[in-house]
This record gives structure tokens, sequence and C-alpha cells, in this order.
């Protein structure tokens, strides 16, 4: 039964990530032909074609890998007047084919110029209308960012049927001074917290001082203690310092002391980032706290999210280069690293079979676990960089701006902007990103984070 629920909870994440970059290449696709623009393919997948259907003139279908999905628009890059030369030849049929043949050499222009005669090699003549390129501004910017939208409107949804239904549970510690409510037996790191300890684990300070379940806890080294908090922040302060802590055991007070250790913990629920502190071993009495909330307070909630997934791009490619070292045994992997889709799955497949959590909960993080995916697949494609939908973004409104700037200075329109110029930095980027996704495949089939972890 246990594995059934864990292949399930995989499977259902796996087709909810496909549906939603079905929806993304949709988010490009809708606008593109309201717009005008041909678009003669969307597919889910990569490599060989499982099934397809020709309904007008795009072909609808699935691929044999599903590790994302296209949508092809016709004209994507401009032709180059330096760097091409066109010519008409006629098909089978007797229509006229826009044909792009190189007139350059060189490693970069033969790139641009070879990626130029592929997008254009069957352009026919009553396609001239329909190309991307010729678009106002605006209208690309609506097409290429119609993708991520579609994702973060995805999230939005789900996020706010959570919020406004069952709320943001959290857990806090019980106002006052701290009442311990758990002691633990050993110091496990914090990458593989939830095992049982081992022999080569060292005994807790907590545990080797004496301190009980029940105890309270009122002073550390003569500063007394008001709340959780306080003590959490004195406990990491003190290093592998001494620990002289006063107690109230069974209305009478007492007194123990001990040394705290040095560990790589998280410093707040806030920060994950794993920093050498001191460590004491025991937990307070907490309460559940919940807080709901509409369409304000999800915005509201989204918006702190932005702002933590703008951080962790910031900081994505070290963290994917510590995924490596983890790889190779060099290092630790961290609780707070990224993770692919297989990783995502393994977390639905774990919190579908814990059968010692209630069904409503394991539903609600596999719907938390779809809306993050779809969140960050959102604001990563937001990246102003080819060949992500936000390079494109860019280019429009640069060319929105160039254009804005010699009408205003009575200059000659430059024309539309060429981003197959940046084609080099795309091949980059697009490497990278390749790069990446691998590490972090490998990295969840080698050295997988778990929801104990």
């Amino acid at each position: 039964m246990t594995a059934l629920l864990y292949t399930l909870g995989v499977l259902a994440f796996v087709l909810a990530i496909l549906v939603s970059i079905g929806l993304h290449e949709l988010g490009h696709l809708v606008p593109a032909k309201k717009f005008g623009a041909k678009v003669p393919q969307w597919f889910i997948g990569f490599g060989p074609t499982v099934w397809s259907r020709q309904i007008g003139e795009t072909e609808y279908g699935v691929k044999a890998i599903p590790l994302g999905g296209y949508v092809k628009i016709v004209g994507m890059l401009p032709p180059g007047a330096e760097e091409l030369v066109e010519e008409t030849t006629y098909d089978e049929d007797g229509e006229p084919v826009h044909r792009v043949r190189r007139s350059n050499t060189g490693m970069f222009t033969q790139l641009i110029s070879d990626a130029r005669a592929a997008e254009w090699e069957y352009v026919k003549e009553h396609d001239a209308d329909k190309l991307f390129y010729r678009l106002p501004w605006w209208q690309k910017v609506i097409v290429m960012a119609g993708g991520p939208t579609v994702n973060i409107t995805i999230a939005f949804l789900i996020f706010l049927g959570i919020f406004a239904t069952v709320g943001i549970k959290t857990q806090e510690a019980v106002p006052g001074q701290p009442v311990v409510d758990y002691v633990a037996d050993c110091v496990v790191p914090a990458s593989e917290s939830g095992r049982e300890c081992t022999e080569d684990d060292p005994v807790a300070p907590a545990r080797a001082s004496g301190i009980r379940v029940g105890d309270r806890i009122v002073s550390l080294n003569g500063t007394e203690i008001e709340e959780w908090s306080q003590l959490q922040e004195l406990i990491r302060a003190n290093d592998d310092g001494r620990a002289v802590i006063g107690l109230v055991r069974d209305g009478k007070p007492t007194e123990v002391t001990t040394n705290t250790t040095v560990t790589a913990r998280p410093t707040s629920a806030d920060d994950a980032t794993l920093r050498q502190v001191g460590f004491l071993g025991v937990s307070p009495r907490t309460r559940i706290v919940t807080e709901t909330g509409g369409v304000l307070f999800t915005l509201e909630q989204m918006g702190h999210m932005t702002v933590d997934t703008v951080q962790a791009l910031g900081t994505l490619p070290l963290k994917v280069y510590d995924v490596g070292q983890a790889i190779l045994g060099l290092e630790e992997r961290a609780i707070d690293s990224p993770v692919s889709i297989v990783g995502g799955g393994r977390f639905a497949g774990e919190a579908a079979s814990d059968t010692s959590v209630d069904v409503t909960d394991r539903l609600l993080f596999l719907l938390t676990l779809i809306a993050s995916f779809n969140f960050f697949i959102g604001m990563f494609n937001f990246v102003p960089l080819l060949p992500l939908d936000g390079g494109h973004i860019a280019g429009a409104l640069f060319e929105a701006l160039r254009r804005g700037l010699a009408r205003l200075f009575g200059r000659p329109d430059p024309g539309h902007v060429d981003v197959a110029k940046l084609l080099p930095v795309a091949y980059v980027v697009g490497l990278a990103m390749l790069v990446m996704g691998v590490v972090l495949i490998l990295g969840d089939l080698i050295v997988p984070l778990h929801l104990a972890g």
C-alpha cells in the first residue's frame, strides 16, 4: 500500500508539472495567434514524437522525454542585412519559399547565420505578415510574458485556495519562559535531521547535563530568559563555551552545567543557510497559529516569495556547485539546496505515502509543492537572458526604448532589435542551464533530500 501511494504521489506531481508546462506554452501560443503570428508547433516534451495532431496551421503533440516543452513561433529572428542574403526558390507545390544562405564566416557569425537559416528556411511568401519579429514591441512582450505569467497565475490560484481555507499554519513557542518539550539524545547533522542516533554521534549537551522534559529554563550563564527566541540566540552565540543553565523543575529551582557544541544549523525558520553555531539540543513547548486571508493576503505572501525567489536565483549557480560537491562526497548536501523535478517527485511520493499524516495535510503538501514549482518556473523564465522568455522581453523593451528615443530626437527609425546577435550568449546560458539541470537530477538520485531532512 505504501509503495502504491508513493507511486501515485510521484505520478500526480509529474502530471501536474507537465500540465503546467503545456499551459505555459499555451500562454505563448494564444496571444501569438491573436496578434497574427504563425505558430506551426506546440509540444510537451522533447525527442521523438509520441503523439501529434494537426489543427489548422498548428501541430499539437507530446514527445518522449517529459523534461519541458516548446511552442514554435515563426520569425523570432529577423533577417540580418549584413550577414544574410535572402533568395526565393519554389517547393514541390510551386509555392515560393524564402531561403537564407550564409554570406559570412567566423565562429560567432556562422552560429548566428545558421540560426537565421534554420529560422527562415521554410518561410513562405504569404507568411510575411505573420513573422514574430515584425510585431509591435508591446505585442512581443505580451506573447513572451504569457508563458511565465500562466505559471505564476497557477501558483496564485492554488495558494489563494489554500490561504483562504486552510491558511498558513505556523508553529511557535508558547509565550514566556520556555518549557522543555524535547531533549535530543545526540547531535545529528542538520542535513540528516530526523534519523536515529548512531554510535558515532556525540551525545547532545542537554542530554549529558540532565535536562528533562518539563523543565522550565529561566537563565543561561546568568542572563534571565524571558522567551524561547532569546534563549536560541544565546545558545547559538555561546559556540562551544560553558553553559550554566538555571531551571525550575517540579516547582523548585535547580541548575545544571554543560558545554554547548558547535554544529552547522539553520539560523532561523526563514533562512535555511547552514552556519556554525552553538547547539544545546532542546525544543520548547509549542502551539499552532493559523492565519488565513483572501486575494490581498495571497498577494502579500507571494510578494515575500518573490523576494526569496530572486535571492535564490542569485545564488543558484553556487548552490548547484555545492550539490556537485555533495555528489562527489566532498561535503554534505545542504537542506536548502535546489531540487529538480526528480527531487520534487520524491517529495510528493514521500508525502503521499506517509500514512502517519492526515490525508488532507498530504493533499495540501502536494498542492503547495505544485504551486511552488510553478512559481519558481515563472520567476525563472522572467530572468532577462536568452534563451529564457525574459531575454526576448528585454529585447522588445529595448526596441521600444530605442525607437522612442529616435522619434523624440527626430532620428531615422532604427528598426527591429536583432536578438540573433545575442545568440552566443544564449548558447552559453543554455549550456549552463543544461549542466545545472543534469547536476540537480544526479544529486536527487545520488544524494537525495527527504522530507524528514
